[in-house]
């Protein structure tokens, strides 16, 4: 029989998005095994984390400090704002390191089915953060699904009396993708975007 400790261990970790039972047990069974080198460290770093985790007042990050470090950064173009859906997908565009400027994270995106309505992002704020002034574009990253284009058209309809510059991320062919692979809507969004060759 496996403690009650080390079971309800394995049930936390299965509950870890990529973490089945199965995968669950192999990584207990490590840290079990690795306790000086792998689950005391982890354990450190949980704690440490679970201490000083905040939510940036500014833009949503969730970061251990507040302002997180993205909005004290002083190098970033405080032009430039990108708006995400989710800290994840912040975290995703910043590892890229080709856009320079600041974020705004949204906390989710509309969707009538989810019940998720305009009040329960953070658009009031974002709406703020541009009429604030100094914001020269604003760069719609949002996800290409339908509730996420519905998103950057709701937020495009409220940013239009501001002189700001709304663009969006690029939708169609990744890089090295196969044709015969793909999604109709990414193939239909990569027929519409289409360019003249030379």
């Amino acid at each position: 029989m496996i403690s009650p400790e080390i079971e309800a261990l394995t049930q936390a970790l299965s509950r870890l998005p990529g973490l089945g039972p199965r995968s669950a047990r192999r990584a207990v069974l490590h840290l079990l095994k690795k306790r000086e080198s792998a689950l005391e460290p982890l354990l450190t770093a949980l704690d440490g984390v679970n201490r000083t985790l905040v939510t940036c007042d500014t833009c949503g990050n969730i970061d251990t400090r507040n302002p997180c470090g993205i909005c004290a950064d002083p190098r970033r173009d405080e032009r430039a704002l990108c708006v995400v859906e989710e800290v994840a997908d912040l975290w995703a565009l910043d590892r890229s390191r080709l856009f320079p400027g600041k974020y705004h994270v949204l906390g989710g995106r509309l969707s009538a089915l989810e019940g998720v309505r305009p009040e329960d992002l953070t658009i009031d704020l974002l709406t703020e953060r541009v009429a604030a002034g100094g914001i020269d574009e604003v760069v719609l990253a949002m996800n290409a699904t339908l509730e996420g284009q519905t998103t950057a058209h709701y937020i495009a309809d409220r940013l239009e009396t501001y002189p700001v510059r709304l663009t969006q991320l690029a939708h169609g062919l990744p890089v090295g993708g196969e044709l015969d692979y793909l999604d109709e809507g990414t193939l239909a969004q990569a027929l519409r975007a289409r360019k003249p060759v030379g």
